[in-house]
């Protein structure tokens, strides 16, 4: 009896050395860029636009990126949640370019099946997380996941952060993005990548004129002096979603910590949480879900866009953003878990 148990706390062990030893180097990448190992190339995927998404717009009034989940090996989206939430939110807000092809969890925006040594370890990982079996598929997302903690850093976070933004400035000016204009600038962090979009816009801030919001959806993230230099912070979460909750993990979003990034941002009126419906993280009954249905019959993913396109709308229109703003946007029968139902909109 002992020895399978030895056996398999034996294997235990092995798995979890390796994960430290792999954790121990993954800041070697961003070490990497900062020494000029991999030159000065921003890579990006010739992609073709659907009319929609990546189309650019000349009299455009805003652009919005999107950064994606840990689940990404580049900056093609392989999740047809995803491309549904895209289409429909550049549906939204037609106005508004949609950029969604930069992959936040590499310096240069390299994907990971493009990379010169571990090409074919990514691609096995990836038909794997196609095919099966998931599991050794995830091995992606621990590495990704690896990334949003070197990018949390305050040791490796400022170097990885501005890679981060330099690769963000890259994929406006794909789009014709004037960086002299005060045309706002929309990062939309969805779930780890929110870090990323917060640690960047520290740079960017620097090299744009205009203000950039941070759109978390369901976002993990540390106290970082991006969310200081964001015009605003809108941190969007469902009743079932546990995964945010995962920030509280970084001491400094604790409220003793009176004078971290977080609480100064929040004392200064710069976050802004919204409660969007029963939604959980992601996958199906998710954010994303094109499936899942309210009562009234609005997909979650449409809940999701309506949510956020408001946001956006009323910026630029230059409303006044706070929460009575959206409350008519939400549904009555959506109400704050914690918080009385909502006043019925004023006719």
């Amino acid at each position: 009896m002992l020895e399978p148990l030895m056996q398999v706390l034996a294997l235990m062990g092995i798995a979890l050395l390796g994960l430290l030893v792999w954790a121990a180097f993954s800041p070697f990448e961003t070490l990497g860029w900062w020494a000029g190992w991999f030159g000065d190339e921003i890579y990006h995927d010739e992609r073709p636009s659907d009319g929609l998404v990546r189309s650019i717009r000349p009299n455009a009034k805003c652009y919005i990126i999107f950064m994606s989940g840990i689940g990404r090996v580049s900056g093609e989206t392989l999740s047809y949640r995803e491309a549904e939430f895209l289409r429909t939110l550049a549906k939204a807000l037609p106005e508004a370019v949609v950029i969604d092809d930069v992959f936040p969890y590499s310096v240069n925006n390299l994907a990971l099946t493009g990379q010169p040594f571990f090409a074919r370890i990514w691609r096995w990982a990836l038909r794997r997380k196609r095919d099966g079996p998931a599991l050794a598929g995830n091995i992606i997302n621990i590495r990704n996941a690896f990334q949003v903690l070197i990018s949390a850093d305050s040791r490796y976070g400022p170097i990885y952060n501005q890679a981060m933004a330099e690769v963000l400035l890259h994929g406006l000016l794909r789009y014709d993005y004037p960086v002299d204009s005060d045309i706002p600038v929309f990062v939309v962090g969805y779930s780890g990548a929110c870090q990323m979009a917060v640690g960047a816009t520290t740079y960017l801030a620097e090299w744009i004129k205009a203000p950039i919001y941070i759109l978390s959806l369901g976002g993990v993230f540390a106290s970082d002096a991006g969310l200081l230099a964001a015009e605003h912070i809108y941190h969007f979460y469902g009743k079932a979603d546990w995964v945010y909750h995962l920030s509280l993990v970084a001491p400094r979003r604790w409220p003793i910590f009176a004078t971290s990034e977080w609480n100064r941002a929040k004392r200064q009126g710069k976050v802004t949480e919204l409660y969007i419906g029963p939604m959980g993280h992601t996958g199906r009954g998710g954010y994303l879900d094109p499936k899942a249905t309210l009562p009234d019959g609005a997909r979650y993913v449409d809940r999701t866009v309506e949510a956020m396109a408001a946001v956006v709308s009323d910026i630029l229109s230059k409303q006044e953003t706070t929460l009575q703003d959206y409350r008519p946007h939400v549904p009555p029968y959506l109400p704050k878990p914690d918080a009385p139902p909502l006043p019925a909109a004023a006719e």
